[in-house]
């Protein structure tokens, strides 16, 4: 754990190798679980304001092993960012793949995706680097081409891929206008070479079936609807591929053993980290919530775990303080009155908005002391975490976790021609929890982004159970350079971690705990 730009991935991957290397083994599976990294990073991972190379995913790997040898390994991802896909702030871009595929593809391959010139996309908001950032997206390029092969990718599921990538980057580009003749909406004759540039067939069809609400109170309204419909379509598409990737990695990485035979488990989990931007969203609420369970779950390890067995053995001992954020905890989980319940019930209501959810916070929490209403203009709300106060700018709050996808759309997606996108939408062959949807009947219920947030928590009661060894990465600066320690920055971060406590309590404690046998033997 730590905040934004700390180390985390990084330190993943160390401990990964290094796991790998103490199993002295030299097998395939050994090779492929380390390609794993490279290749999530490619698609779940973009440069922020405070992290060049920031995960936007939170992932948990479990690695299996029988006596000493690794014999598979799962993997699981939690809350993918997608609004990335369709919107990045200033100084930020779009996810990494994209970019590499604008360097690494031949000229030939470009034309078979209908790619043409990067400056030309909205979705990567027409940025591209430099020459010597476009050398090394191509050399990154070729590593993830790489990893998808060793990984076991087929040839033509990794054709398929890039090929809805380019198609929602072309829809990124589609523009409506007004019907002259009836009043309602089309698609711009300007955008109608990007509509066929979108290489997936489907992508072609959907935008002329995106619904136009009759409560509409104008055309320009309804064209900003269409937009907002074009949006979701390519942030679910892009999830639906990363989910996909996941089950494919998890297929191709499963352990081929007898049920009967029991085997020992190294559980990582590698999160975002802590983020506090200048304008922060739904997005960063969902990340410092999963911060602040992990908090919680260390408090509980280090300080109440251990001091309770001090007071069982009857040691003499001084009880440590520490900053409990359980009621932080309580705010945003609580049921039916956490802000995550209110916002799943505002969701539920058609005619619900951000802004009577925003004025339902202030009603339920007055006078909490981690919540603070909006101040400013700009309809939001604050909340002290942790590791100190964020404020939250509310627009969005429920559209985006009501994650939805008109249910016409979904039917199109299903009898693509591009074998692909008609499996992320039919369940066929996709082991993706909420991805799973079948054929026939009507579709399951969406789960709102609030609801997915509980699969996180689960995993937290999993771990509860295990003997966990905390990784703490410290950032040693903001401005993402190395050999630079900013020690103010490193003591805020050792203060509001609880590291200061925790030097106390590893020092007054008791570290080497000998069972009976081992004292005996000595």
């Amino acid at each position: 754990s730590g905040e934004s730009g700390a180390g985390k991935t990084e330190s993943t991957k160390l401990l990964l190798q290094h796991i790998m290397n103490l199993c002295k083994g030299n097998s395939q599976l050994e090779q492929q679980i380390l390609q794993v990294n490279p290749l999530l990073e490619a698609f779940g991972n973009a440069q922020t304001v405070m992290n060049d190379n920031s995960s936007r995913f939170g992932k948990y790997i479990q690695l299996r092993f029988q006596k000493n040898t690794v014999r598979g390994a799962k993997l699981s991802e939690y809350l993918l960012e997608k609004s990335r896909v369709v919107q990045q702030d200033t100084r930020e871009r779009n996810f990494h793949i994209f970019y590499y595929m604008f360097a690494g593809l031949s000229l030939e391959e470009k034309e078979m995706y209908g790619l043409l010139d990067p400056s030309l996309y909205r979705y990567i908001s027409g940025r591209f680097g430099t020459q010597d950032v476009a050398q090394r997206w191509k050399h990154k390029y070729q590593e993830v081409c790489n990893a998808l092969d060793m990984v076991g990718f087929q040839e033509q599921e990794q054709v398929d891929m890039q090929a809805i990538l380019a198609g929602v980057l072309s829809l990124g580009n589609v523009t409506f206008e007004p019907e002259e003749s009836n009043g309602s909406v089309k698609v711009s004759e300007a955008s109608w070479g990007w509509l066929k540039a979108a290489a997936v067939d489907v992508l072609r069809q959907l935008v002329c079936c995106v619904p136009c609400s009759p409560w509409s109170p104008s055309v320009s309204c309804c064209c900003s609807l269409c937009a907002d419909a074009r949006d979701s379509i390519a942030k679910v598409a892009y999830g639906r591929v990363f989910g996909w990737i996941v089950c494919k990695i998890n297929e191709l990485l499963a352990e081929n053993m007898d049920s009967e035979v029991e085997l020992r488990e190294i559980g990582i989990l590698d999160i975002f980290g802590f983020e506090n931007f200048a304008v922060n969203r739904f997005e960063q609420l969902c990340i410092n919530l999963a911060n602040e369970q992990l908090q919680h779950f260390f408090n509980h390890h280090i300080f109440q775990l251990e001091q309770a067995a001090y007071k069982e053995e009857e040691l003499p001992w001084e009880t440590i303080t520490f900053n409990n954020n359980q009621p932080i905890l309580n705010l945003l989980l609580a049921k039916p009155l956490g802000l995550l319940s209110l916002l799943d019930e505002q969701s539920a209501f058609p005619q619900a908005t951000d802004k009577t959810f925003v004025d339902k916070l202030n009603s339920s929490f007055k006078g909490n002391l981690h919540f603070q209403p909006g101040r400013s203009r700009v309809l939001g709300f604050s909340i002290i975490h942790y590791a100190g106060k964020v404020q939250y700018t509310a627009g969005g709050f429920l559209e985006k976790n009501r994650d939805t996808l008109p249910a016409n759309v979904r039917g199109l997606f299903i009898n693509s021609v591009t074998p692909l996108l008609s499996v992320l939408f039919t369940g066929k062959s996709l082991c993706y929890g909420r991805a799973s949807y079948m054929n026939q009947g009507p579709p399951r219920q969406e789960l709102s982004v609030g609801m997915r947030l509980h699969s996180l928590m689960v995993l937290m009661e999993r771990m509860y159970s295990a003997n966990p060894h905390f990784v703490r990465c410290i950032k040693p600066n903001n401005q993402k350079e190395p050999g630079v320690v900013d020690s103010q920055m490193v003591l805020l971060q050792l203060r509001y971690n609880g590291l200061l406590e925790t030097i106390r309590i590893r020092r007054d404690g008791f570290s080497w705990r000998p069972s009976f046998e081992e004292f005996a033997e000595r």
